[in-house]
């Protein structure tokens, strides 16, 4: 087996979720392992549509008679909370770009294991855009428009931090026209872009003026030392409504250029979405220009961007990665700093657990309210960009005595 092997795990992080409304499911003893090799379940990834693409009913580029060999290898990784199942695909031969071949149901005595295609082509005349996650997800609808279709890879009411792509999804990447992401949020879409999409990816992080990470400012005890390993820079840029403008407009540009006949709409669409972020912004800096207090203590380390824009200060109880717990000397440090900011409010978000801020603002005798950082949206809910971002300025007022 010469070619080397590719790891992808299950997307949705500690859920297991496949990004597609699937779960991997594992069985097996409390902290057992063990190893299934599955050979030659698919008879090929992906075929070329159209009677061109088809020989007999085999595809493209392969030999008559030939099998392409896909080697899908199930490690089980059962620790004691009994975690899903990881999948390493090692493909030994792979029909190019569009079309659909669904990999075969495997049943195993640990449980039924589905790996599906990357999904159904675009209707004519329609660009694909994949988004990794809300905020950009949010610009390519408003941007493209009816002349594409947005496939996001984080699910509804996922924390985006704790994304790890399927096999499914890191083809969606490579087949998409277009990918949109903003680069040091999510390792495993930087990867996939890097290794499939890099010509054809726009990095909204790469068009705008971008913030040290924390720690690495003038608050640099505020984090405990938690760095964001993946990027030189903090990626919260969509935090800003006026970093989310320049985004829309650079988004619309890369669009005209690859679809001109559709160019007019693309450059109409980015011209209306970056003036509805200019109205935000010309909000936020009205409506806090004038406050009692500047510091904001945060669930995590998200609202840097807004901090910078708007003249205040982020004091984060966790650091970027909002699942990290600080210390128990960063807690008394907190404290002592809520006292001393005469702080009134301990900001919670709507995807990660409360726990941490909540007995924080017990110990600092303060209330909580919640601080929506905009990275994703539970599924079904009217809320966009636009009313999240409104709904954190009206929390914020009254929290930092704002006339």
């Amino acid at each position: 087996m010469g070619a080397a092997r590719r790891r992808v795990r299950p997307a949705g992080g500690r859920d297991g979720r496949d990004g597609l409304g699937g779960r991997g499911r594992g069985a097996g003893p409390r902290g057992g392992a063990g190893l299934v090799r599955l050979p030659e379940l698919a008879r090929a990834g992906r075929l070329r549509a159209g009677a061109a693409g088809r020989r007999a009913g085999r595809p493209r580029g392969l030999r008559a008679g030939a099998r392409p060999r896909t080697i899908l290898t199930i490690i089980f990784i059962l620790g004691h909370n009994r975690r899903v199942p990881r999948f390493s695909v090692q493909k030994h031969a792979r029909a190019r770009r569009a079309g659909a071949a669904a990999l075969a149901l495997a049943g195993l005595a640990a449980g039924a294991v589905a790996c599906a295609d990357a999904g159904a082509d675009a209707p004519p005349g329609k660009a694909v855009v994949v988004a990794s996650f809300y905020p950009v997800a949010w610009l390519a609808e408003r941007v493209g428009g009816g002349d594409v279709v947005v496939r996001t890879l984080t699910e509804p009411g996922a924390e985006p931090h704790d994304l790890e792509l399927t096999a499914r999804q890191v083809a969606s990447v490579e087949d998409a026209d277009h990918t949109v992401y903003v680069k040091g949020v999510q390792p495993a879409v930087d990867d996939a872009v890097k290794g499939h999409a890099e010509g054809r990816s726009l990095d909204a992080a790469s068009v705008v003026r971008t913030l040290p990470p924390p720690g690495e400012t003038d608050d640099e005890e505020a984090h405990d030392g938690v760095r964001h390993a993946e990027a030189p820079f903090d990626p919260h840029i969509w935090l800003d409504p006026s970093r989310m403008a320049t985004v829309a407009a650079a988004l619309g540009a890369r669009l005209a250029a690859a679809d001109p006949a559709h160019a007019a709409g693309y450059r109409r669409r980015a011209a209306d979405t970056a003036a509805a972020l200019g109205a935000l912004d010309r909000a936020f800096r009205d409506g806090l220009r004038a406050c009692a207090r500047r510091d904001i203590i945060t669930a995590h380390a998200a609202f840097g961007y807004l901090a910078d824009r708007y003249g205040l200060r982020q004091i984060p109880v966790a650091g970027v990665d909002p699942a990290g717990e600080p210390s128990p000397r960063r807690m008394a440090d907190l404290a002592r700093r809520v006292a001393a900011a005469g702080a009134t409010t301990i900001f919670t978000e709507t995807l990660v657990s409360p726990k941490v801020a909540r007995a924080l603002a017990r110990e600092a005798g303060v209330r909580t309210a919640v601080l929506d950082p905009a990275e994703g949206v539970a599924d079904g809910a009217s809320a966009d960009y636009l009313t999240i971002m409104q709904d954190n300025l009206r929390t914020l007022r009254p929290a930092l005595e704002c006339t």
